[in-house]
């Protein structure tokens, strides 16, 4: 009977430690504004906007870190245990895309991250001047920044603009799009207008191209030399006129 009882021993210690570390790790969870797991929060521009993170299924006071992106964020003391709010002010454009976490203090792997989705219109206004010599090239930029991303249009004297392969070049990124036109012709005069449209507005750019004739260029070794004749002549002349005066004295 002894020995039954000391061959019992080994087995029943590691199963009561597995069972106590899988209760641990599967009944406290995070949550941040009533999510348990990774979301995206969609949001226009606002004076504030509050975050708040819950520990649940804990019996005992558990710490939490807040980070924005890696960057940890500074909480008060009695804004860390338990239940932890932060308050993002102002939410502006630049926070669109931003991420984040709430941690749990003694297992950083327990967190929940929430992704700002800012919304806003395209801010595109106004209209620019250009004066081109003929033959040069000229670029017409954009702000297209916008969220959702607008699509842009390009239009010329209010017609929709026919890209011409051999010199027109289109490039277009999420904030910003140009467009290029190379050797000008003095068929390219006109106004060109820049048209982004989101679903949450419009924003347009006129663009006034006037092509200007091209100006003559000349050789510059022939104005060098030119110059230098002029110089020398009008240098042996004053020479000259200084001899005559000499033997009239």
């Amino acid at each position: 009977m002894a020995q039954r009882s000391s061959l019992a021993v080994p087995y029943q210690v590691p199963v009561l430690a597995v069972c106590f570390l899988a209760g641990l790790a599967t009944g406290l969870e995070l949550s941040v504004n009533n999510h348990a797991a990774d979301f995206s929060l969609s949001t226009f521009p606002a004076p504030a906007l509050s975050l708040s993170c819950l520990v649940q299924n804990s019996s005992q006071a558990e710490e939490l870190l807040w980070y924005r992106g890696d960057g940890q964020v500074d909480l008060r003391d009695g804004n860390k245990v338990n239940v932890s709010n932060i308050c993002v002010s102002p939410v502006t454009e630049s926070d669109n895309g931003v991420t984040f976490s709430c941690r749990l203090a003694r297992d950083k792997s327990v967190q929940v991250s929430v992704v700002l989705d800012v919304l806003f219109p395209p801010h595109l206004s106004g209209e620019e001047s250009l004066q081109i010599e003929e033959d040069k090239d000229v670029t017409m930029t954009c702000n297209a920044k916008s969220n959702p991303q607008a699509q842009t249009a390009w239009f010329k004297n209010n017609t929709t603009l026919t890209l011409q392969q051999d010199r027109y070049q289109l490039y277009q990124t999420s904030e910003v799009v140009q467009l290029s036109i190379q050797n000008l012709q003095k068929s390219d005069n006109g106004t060109y207008t820049c048209v982004v449209n989101s679903s949450l507005g419009e924003g347009r750019k006129d663009f006034h191209l006037i092509v200007e004739d091209k100006k003559p260029v000349f050789p510059t070794e022939a104005v060098i030399a030119a110059s230098v004749v002029v110089a020398l002549t009008i240098l042996f002349g004053l020479i000259a006129q200084k001899d005559k005066i000499c033997k009239v004295w």
